[in-house]
């Protein structure tokens, strides 16, 4: 089983918090949102992960996640040029998937 996060989107009903970041990473009880979703596939056992970046500030999220070794996964980056739409950035994955199942956080 494999896992893919979905970390596009401009995020701009959270403007101002969005202009230095992207609205996956703002932290909530000192962590970024979407580490939570990262740490909730990996306790279910998902060892790897693709994220699929928008182009709102993808290096900030590389930076944080790194290869995920220090998060207990593996993963990978699948860029979406533009935005769209939540079927498009899944057909990214079709790679990275390959013939696994996979779950969409």
């Amino acid at each position: 089983m494999k896992g893919v996060i979905l970390h596009g989107g401009v995020g701009t009903r959270l403007r101002p918090l969005t202009f230095s970041g992207p609205k996956q990473l703002i932290p909530v009880a000192n962590k970024p949102v979407s580490q939570y979703v990262l740490e909730d596939l990996r306790d279910s056992g998902i060892r790897e992960v693709a994220i699929v970046l928008g182009e709102t500030f993808p290096e900030l999220v590389r930076e944080h996640y790194g290869d995920g070794s220090k998060f207990g996964v593996k993963i990978t980056y699948v860029y979406q040029g533009r935005p769209l739409g939540i079927a498009h950035a899944i057909s990214l994955c079709k790679v990275f998937v390959g013939d696994d199942r996979f779950v969409v956080y």
